[in-house]
């Protein structure tokens, strides 16, 4: 009996996890339930617990704590699951690869885009792809910059269109299009009888940005030199979109900066808001299609940056 036990040991050691144990885990992670991550797996509970256990015995220690309060994550199960993500989105770009040989920018394509793009860029563009790539499901998903690269490095996207400067760190990128950054102030302000106004104009006016975590507001602030406004000011404002900042700014609460390719969609055509161009060095924003370093998508991305700057095939 110990001679059977031994052997059956040995074998578990030199087993290695499968992609199915690795994706339980990591989807146990996400729902902290048995029953949901069962559910997003397709598959039934005791299927999904008895992968998890027989990853835990090929492991050597346990994933998960299970509690009444739900799944807790063990420590050897945190870096487990990091490591299964990397494993499975290096899985599914072999599988992209293979598929996509022959053909690019056909099947699934998901493409993470953040707010201050994806209304004004997008709907020329899409057709375009459309007409181009007709077999190509392209899924979107609209977020800001820094979840945005968490999914792209987790596997969990295949592509982002991001603004730059950002910290780019593990991701390569093919360029779109530089976006000018325009001062906005309400119609009957003093700046708007200047054609360009300077930074230093904007100085002790009330600024109005996006919320923290929109990449624009860092934009704008780094290219007119400007301090962001003291948290705890009653007097500073921040809205939680564009079109949002721009009413605000119309109703007179104080100036702000809009990128070019809103204004040109017509963002401020609906309110009493003058832009005018920034008297500064570099103005703008880079706007980039990004993904994993090293992923077998790159030359997808390079062909979606290609479209989306309006070239032909």
């Amino acid at each position: 009996m110990a001679a059977g036990n031994s052997i059956e040991a040995a074998y578990v050691q030199r087993m290695l996890p499968t992609l199915r144990q690795l994706q339980y885990l990591k989807l146990l992670a996400e729902h902290r339930s048995f029953s949901r991550a069962a559910e997003a797996a397709h598959v039934t509970q005791p299927t999904l617990s008895a992968g998890v256990q027989e990853l835990e015995k090929i492991l050597g220690a346990p994933m998960v704590d299970r509690g009444r309060s739900g799944v807790i994550l063990t420590a050897a199960g945190a870096e487990a699951v990091a490591r299964a993500e990397a494993i499975l989105a290096q899985a599914e770009d072999l599988v992209q690869a293979a598929r996509g040989a022959s053909q690019p920018l056909a099947g699934r394509f998901r493409l993470g885009v953040i707010p201050t793009i994806a209304p004004f860029l997008l709907p020329k563009a899409l057709p375009a792809m459309r007409r181009r790539f007709p077999k190509l499901r392209l899924y979107l998903r609209e977020d800001q910059t820094a979840r945005l690269i968490v999914a792209l490095k987790s596997g969990g996207l295949d592509a982002a269109l991001i603004a730059m400067p950002y910290d780019m760190t593990g991701l390569d990128w093919a360029d779109v299009e530089e976006d000018e950054l325009l001062a906005a102030f309400p119609a009957n302000h003093p700046l708007s009888a200047e054609r360009r106004v300077s930074p230093e104009r904007l100085e002790g006016e009330d600024l109005i940005l996006l919320e923290d975590g929109h990449c624009l507001r860092e934009h704008a602030l780094a290219a007119c030199g400007l301090s962001p406004p003291r948290a705890g000011d009653e007097a500073a404002f921040a809205a939680t979109s564009l079109p949002t900042l721009v009413q605000m700014v119309g109703s007179g609460l104080g100036v702000s900066f809009l990128p070019a390719m809103a204004v040109d969609a017509g963002l401020a055509d609906a309110a009493a808001v003058a832009v005018r161009p920034l008297a500064a060095e570099h103005p703008s924003r880079q706007i980039v299609v990004a993904w994993r370093a090293g992923s077998s998508r790159a030359a997808e991305g390079r062909l979606l940056a290609g479209v989306l700057r309006g070239e032909e095939g």
